[in-house]
């Protein structure tokens, strides 16, 4: 008969239950401090749901009320070093983080409120409610709350989209030397999500001093954990990634702090990640003032069940029993919280002129300046100031030529050499002589610990990089071995990392380079073949650069390592092997930001073209040799960055525009710069812009079929005979 043996996970699954014992010996000052921070955050959150009812906050309030034990539990224990951030229903986590920043001995529950207490709850009002002297200015609103400077480093809209930088922050504490924490606050909806799961992955992999913390309401809108989960005990997760895990019951606000204790431990001495699951309840709908029961997905019975169990009426009952505060005092701590949100609300609100009793309005002086609207999508460059800029026609230094990997790996050896802060990660990049092309050949081992060979999972990795940016201590350098894959970590690209710097105010820095190549014309078909620049074009934030020799490449990837904002360094297979001139001995000049190189002077067409397209072109307008043709090798492809002074004189000249790229129509980068050149120098062309592009299908397979697919210098060739009638 089949022997069949019994399986223990390798790490401890443990259910944390506070007994009475451990109320009497908790000490007075922690369950004071913990009632004062419960009383403030429902007071806070029963406020912004008036405003929300009147029509005063613009979009969703998603309610914590219910759930405040579980965050203040969690976060009474941790420092300003340690950072926390949260979900889409995160002003309980936010709240308590920054309260225990600007008070972290604790609030006496019976005295005045002190100062920064209150500007902090009308700064987190004011966000709320999208105004000026919010944190980020008004652009966060309820959902993405932040302040650094507290250790709360953003709230997030996407489920389960803040857990990867969480990690990357983690990872950044390790990295300095500090036994500072990263705690991402979560729910049982965010933990189906491939994200979470993933990093669980690496942080376990990587032994990062990370807290999953789940908060189990029950519900994701209004479908069931038992609905969705064949586990519904969601700290089981954890083992299965050999992370410790603790269950406990959020609504005792002392059982999540005991819990949280030993976790802390754990994470602080160095052993890894961590996961708690605390069992909490939204006393109100997904969104809005209603109860649950309103819609029809719970009943009246189960709400009242979770209502008896109160954090705050648990906490009232252990004070009161050991006479440490009377029911006086704690009707006078709310009353005295209640008079701060009205005496907040006063700050932003004036009476409707003649409009109905108590009918308020948001004052005029507290609204942005609609002019700040575009005001931070990236940085005004002044990281740039006093960098020594060369070009190819002023550069000094000795020139070979040299192949254009050798200057990939020269440019990414010369950094790591001279900047500590860089580092490097991606699927293996540290094996296989510097990664599949040889990009970072012999840097693993001269910098073990700053390049990191990831696991597949590009969601987790990108966005634990884009942690790592937003820390700021350290410079990520994140390869992606094919450009299709950018799909797969679209949520950190485009919704985290790109959005980041505009969303939280305009004022931060995102310093985070990603690699990754471009490979049509090499066999591998329709899902490893695609030009992503038309992508990037359209994505706020991103700069991108596409550089289409040795030279350019050093110089532009030094500028991309330098610059404060996003940048995509896109890389042709087609280049890998090629030669052309490249510095011998100075690494260290950068190209500047925003100006495009004319390749070839001509007077009947502007072309305009990079990466390996520039090359085609270039020979193309040879082969022809009647075609007198301008061409422009772009560089700098972002909206921000794009050299209109270089485009416009050729344009003036010309009077004619041909864009080449090799890509899919459908994903074309000159789709919108068709658009701008139409509309800046319209009076000057002769015809409209015309565009070259391959197919609409991606790039198959079958030689033929993948020929036919994309553009190259035929086709370049046709079309200048095309626009020139030659």
């Amino acid at each position: 008969m089949t022997d069949h043996r019994p399986l223990e996970p390798a790490v401890p699954w443990v259910e944390v239950v506070a007994t009475q014992a451990d109320w009497d010996a908790a000490d007075p000052a922690l369950l004071t401090a913990m009632l004062s921070q419960l009383v403030l955050i429902r007071t806070f959150e029963e406020y912004v749901l008036e405003l929300a009812a009147a029509g005063l906050v613009h979009g969703p309030a998603h309610s914590s009320i219910g759930q405040e034990g579980g965050a203040v539990g969690s976060a009474i224990g941790l420092t300003s070093r340690d950072t926390v951030n949260g979900s889409h229903r995160g002003h309980h986590q936010f709240l308590a983080k920054t309260l225990g920043h600007v008070a972290p001995h604790g609030i006496d529950p019976t005295a005045e409120f002190p100062e920064p207490v209150r500007h902090l709850l009308l700064t987190t009002l004011a966000e709320i409610c999208g105004l000026a002297r919010g944190f980020s200015s008004g652009r966060g609103g309820s959902m993405h709350l932040q302040w650094d400077e507290a250790g709360a480093t953003g709230t997030n809209a996407i489920v389960g989209g803040g857990v990867p930088i969480a990690a990357g922050y983690a990872w950044a504490h390790r990295q300095a030397g500090t036994d500072a924490v990263s705690v991402t606050y979560f729910g049982d909806g965010a933990i189906n999500i491939g994200s979470t799961l993933e990093s669980f992955n690496l942080a376990g992999a990587w032994s990062l001093p990370i807290c999953f913390f789940v908060e189990n309401n029950r519900y994701a809108v209004s479908t069931n954990v038992d609905e969705s989960t064949a586990e519904p005990r969601l700290s089981g997760r954890g083992p299965g990634f050999g992370i410790p895990s603790w269950k406990v019951d959020g609504m005792d606000v002392l059982a999540v702090h005991l819990a949280m204790q030993e976790a802390l431990e754990h994470m602080r001495a160095g052993r890894g990640p961590t996961l708690i699951e605390a069992d909490v309840y939204r006393y109100f709908h997904q969104n809005g003032p209603f109860p649950g029961s309103a819609f029809g997905y719970r009943t009246k019975e189960e709400e009242k069940q979770w209502r008896d169990r109160d954090p705050i009426l648990q906490l009232r009952g252990h004070l009161v029993r050991r006479g440490l505060l009377t029911d006086a005092q704690i009707d006078g701590l709310v009353e005295r919280a209640q008079r701060l949100m009205s005496d907040i609300g006063d700050v932003l609100l004036e009476p409707v002129p003649d409009g109905k009793p108590k009918e308020r309005r948001i004052k005029a002086a507290e609204w942005p300046d609609p002019a700040f609207v575009d005001v931070g999508v990236r940085g005004d460059l002044s990281e740039f100031d006093g960098v020594r800029f060369a070009d190819r026609d002023t550069f000094t230094g000795g020139i070979a030529e040299q192949k254009f990997i050798d200057a990939v790996a020269g440019v990414m050896a010369r950094r790591m050499e001279t900047d500590p802060s860089i580092v490097i990660m991606g699927e293996d990049v540290h094996r296989l002589n510097g990664g599949t092309n040889g990009a970072t050949r012999g840097l693993k081992a001269a910098y073990p610990d700053r390049v990191l060979g990831t696991p597949i999972s590009e969601n987790a990795f990108a966005g634990l990089g884009g942690g790592i940016a937003l820390d700021g201590r350290f410079t990520p350098v994140v390869e992606f071995m094919y450009a299709d894959f950018m799909w797969v970590a679209a949520d950190q690209l485009f919704n985290q990392i790109g959005k980041a710097r505009h969303m939280f105010g305009g004022h931060g820095s995102v310093p985070f380079v990603l690699r990754s190549k471009v490979a049509m014309g090499t066999g591998y078909g329709s899902q490893h073949s695609m030009d992503p620049a038309g992508v990037f074009a359209t994505a706020p934030g991103w700069r991108i650069v596409a550089p289409s020799n040795p030279f350019d490449y050093v110089g532009l990837m030094n500028s991309a390592l330098r610059c404060k904002d996003p940048v995509v360094v896109l890389e042709h297979v087609d280049l890998y092997a090629s030669t052309g001139e490249g510095p011998v001995d100075d690494w260290d000049y950068c190209l500047p930001v925003g100006k495009a190189a004319v390749r070839r002077t001509g007077s009947q067409v502007t072309v305009i073209s990079y990466l390996m397209m520039t090359n085609f072109v270039l020979d193309a307008v040879e082969s022809l040799g009647t075609v007198d043709a301008e061409v422009i090798d772009l560089r700098w492809l972002d909206r921000a960055s794009i050299d209109w002074d270089t485009i416009g004189a050729s344009i003036r000249k010309t009077n004619n525009v041909l864009i080449a790229e090799q890509g899919a129509r459908g994903t074309s980068y000159g789709g919108w710069l068709a658009d701008e050149i139409q509309r800046r120098f319209f009076d000057w062309l002769d015809q409209p812009v015309q565009r070259l592009t391959g197919g609409e299908a991606s790039p198959s397979i079958s030689k033929v079929l993948e020929r036919a697919a994309i553009a190259k210098s035929e086709e370049v060739a046709a079309a200048l005979l095309e626009i020139t009638g030659g």
